[in-house]
This record gives C-alpha cells, sequence and structure tokens, in this order.
C-alpha cells in the first residue's frame, strides 16, 4: 500500500532526530527480529522513493536486517511518478492521469511495463487490499475524490477497469483495509465530518456503504475533525481527530481514537476527550499500523511519534518525537522496522522498532534529492 497525503505542506525548521526508550508493552522482542530475519544477509525488504530529480525517477534500496540500506542494482530507476504501491510482482506509480506499471524482479529491481490511463483527471493515490490481488485508486475530480477499482493480469502487470466508489472523503487518503479485506474506511471533515466505509465484493469491486459511524465524545460546543484511518490486522481501527469550536477553529492538538468494526462493517468506539491521548507531531500527515497491530506511528509537520495500540482500548503513550522534521510519509515491513519520509528535508529515516525500545538504524537518516513519496516491499 501507499499514501500520499493531500495536505499542503509548509516551511518547518529541521531538528536532529532523538532517540526514545522504554517499553511497558511488548512489540517485537530482539530474538523474534533474529528469526525473522534469520541472521541472514538477504534483504528483508525493497524500498522505493519516487523522485522529481533529473526528469522523474524511483530510488531503491535492499534493507538488511539491522534496517541499514543500500542501492538495489540498477538504482535509480527512470519513473516518473508520484504516489507508489506494490504487491511484490507489480509496482504501480501514479503519473499524473496515468498508473504506470513496473516489474519488480527478485533482486528488487524495476522495469516498466505499461502505462494506462485512469477515468478521472489526477491519480492521487494507490493502494491494494491485503491480498495483492485488486488495485484501488484514489482519483481527485477537482470535485471530490473517485475511488477505482482495477484487477490485475498477474503475468502481464495489466490493469482492467472494474468499478467507481465516487464522492470519497475530500482528503486525498487511501482506505485501510481491516484484517478481513472486505472492509476499509477513511475519514474527512473537508465538507462535514465523516467516516468513509466501503466493502469490497468477491470479484474486487467496492462501494460504498455509512452507518452513520460516531465521533467521539466531545464537550457542548465543540467537534471533532477526522483525518483518514490506520486498521490494525483484526478488526480495529484509529482515527486522529482534532477538537473544533463552534467558529470552525482549533481548539485543541490532534487525538487519537479507537473503533471496532463489526461483522457487517459496522463501526463502534469508546474514545472520549477525557480518554484519548494527543499527539505531539502538530498536524497529523499520516499514520500506519505495525504488522503485529501493536504500535501506531504518526508523522506531522512536526515530526514522528509512536504509540502502544490495545486494539478497542485506548491507545498508551510509547515515545516523545523520535525527529523534529516534518515527516511526510510512514511504512513498516515485516522486521520491525519503521520507514519515515521527510519530502520537506529530503530524507529518508528509518528505525528498529522492538520491546527494548527504538533506534535509528545505521546510516539513517538517507539523503533523497526531491524525495516524493515512499512506499515499501517486505520480504519476510
Amino acid at each position: 500500500m501507499s499514501r500520499s497525503i493531500g495536505v499542503l505542506l509548509l516551511a518547518l525548521v529541521s531538528a536532529c532526530a532523538s532517540t526514545v526508550l522504554a517499553s511497558a508493552q511488548a512489540l517485537l522482542s530482539q530474538t523474534e527480529i533474529a528469526n525473522s530475519s534469520l541472521a541472514s544477509t538477504s534483504p528483508v525488504a525493497y524500498i522505493y522513493v519516487s523522485s522529481s530529480a533529473g526528469q522523474g525517477q524511483i530510488n531503491g534500496y535492499a534493507a538488511a536486517s539491522d534496517g541499514s540500506l543500500t542501492a538495489v542494482a540498477g538504482s535509480p530507476f527512470p519513473g516518473s511518478v508520484s504516489a507508489m504501491a506494490t504487491n511484490g510482482r507489480w509496482l504501480y506509480g501514479a503519473d499524473y492521469g496515468n498508473i504506470d506499471s513496473f516489474s519488480v524482479a527478485s533482486n528488487g529491481a524495476i522495469t516498466f511495463a505499461g502505462t494506462v490511463s485512469v477515468p478521472g483527471d489526477e491519480v492521487v493515490n494507490l493502494f491494494f487490499d491485503h491480498t495483492g490481488t485488486w488495485l484501488y485508486v484514489n482519483d481527485y475530480d477537482g470535485a471530490y475524490n473517485n475511488y477505482f477499482s482495477y484487477s490485475i493480469d498477474q503475468s502481464t502487470g495489466q490493469l482492467a477497469f472494474i468499478n467507481e466508489a465516487g464522492g470519497g472523503p475530500l482528503n486525498n487518503g487511501v482506505l485501510s483495509f481491516i484484517g478481513n479485506s472486505e472492509f476499509a474506511y477513511s475519514s474527512t471533515c473537508a465538507d462535514t465530518a465523516m467516516i468513509f466505509e466501503v466493502q469490497r465484493a468477491s470479484d474486487g469491486s467496492i462501494i460504498e456503504f455509512n452507518t452513520g459511524a460516531p465521533l467521539p465524545t466531545i464537550p457542548p460546543g465543540y467537534s471533532y475533525c477526522p483525518g483518514f484511518a490506520a486498521a490494525d490486522p483484526t478488526d480495529h481501527l484509529a482515527i486522529a481527530v482534532q477538537a473544533m469550536n463552534a467558529n470552525g477553529g482549533v481548539a485543541g492538538p490532534y487525538q487519537l481514537a479507537t473503533y471496532t468494526a463489526d461483522s457487517s462493517g459496522n463501526l463502534t468506539t469508546n474514545s472520549t476527550y477525557q480518554n484519548m491521548l494527543s499527539v505531539r507531531v502538530g498536524s497529523v500527515s499520516d499514520y500506519w499500523m505495525s504488522p503485529n497491530g501493536r504500535c501506531l506511528a504518526v508523522a506531522g509537520f512536526g515530526g514522528l511519534q509512536l504509540f502502544h495500540f490495545n486494539g478497542a482500548n485506548p491507545i498508551t503513550k510509547f515515545t516523545g518525537l523520535l525527529t523534529s522534521n516534518a515527516v511526510w510519509q510512514v511504512f513498516w515491513d515485516n522486521s520491525s522496522h519503521l520507514y519515515a519520509l521527510s519530502v520537506l528535508a529530503g530524507e529518508l529515516y528509518v528505525f528498529t522498532v522492538t520491546s527494548k525500545g527504538v533506534k535509528q538504524a545505521p546510516g539513517s537518516p538517507y539523503a533523497i534529492a526531491g524525495a516524493q513519496n515512499l512506499v515499501v516491499l517486505p520480504k519476510t
């Protein structure tokens, strides 16, 4: 999956990264990391960062078990794309009103395979369901975000249009699938505060359904503005919400709500303004769940922070700011590594997250001129 959050970038002052250790709740132990990587020199993930450098290129990296990165043979690869998504065999990139496809070799190298135009105006995001069988496109048509579904010919990478679920939230965000890959969610308050819900059919098509999912309770005279969603591997969601006053002004920092989906996709929450943690990253730009569902990475214009995710129970504190640079996008691999892209600083951070704490990987941060978008392909 890939995210490209539609928020206006602001000029922010860069600062040095700081590491915060200590964790009372198990994430992944050092033994689990060693077992997952088999103490091998084989890459645990391939990382791709699109860049505006030159005529457009995609920088490919191989991640070692300690999180250090080395360039994939042949990198950077030609490709003028922004948002990206990969299912392991194919990588797709947003080329304004088109989707470019690239085959992914066993060594992480990518090769251009073709392009297809989309029915709308501008491709903003690309993402998969958990199976990697269907590709979903978040397209902006000048008024609304529309979601398009595509099937994939796995032998050629060719895309075939399935259907459109129009009128999506005006936040340029991906839909986050819960563990069953049937229901997916996002949220916005561009026109009115809402949680956007879709259901995936067996043929890969998606349709909108709206059960009027509640927002967390808040004192009279105030309301919550939600943005995006991040699901754990089962049936829970995290949604960042910001308090607004009656005049539409910001009344507090972003807080983190939790939701539970039932067997029909309906959402419930026990979150209130009293039991939700506040974030320190300022305006939230992205957040994403670790593969095991125990840790939530939250990125914003004021930096990067990690939280313990506890299913339906309130989210709890894990770290302070890991960097105060503006972070645009975050991704996890399956070997306890968190990747964070700072577009303004032109840097890619890599952190190792374990039950003993968080530390930067060797060589992090990595300078990438013209960095635009990030996608991670786990290999373990």
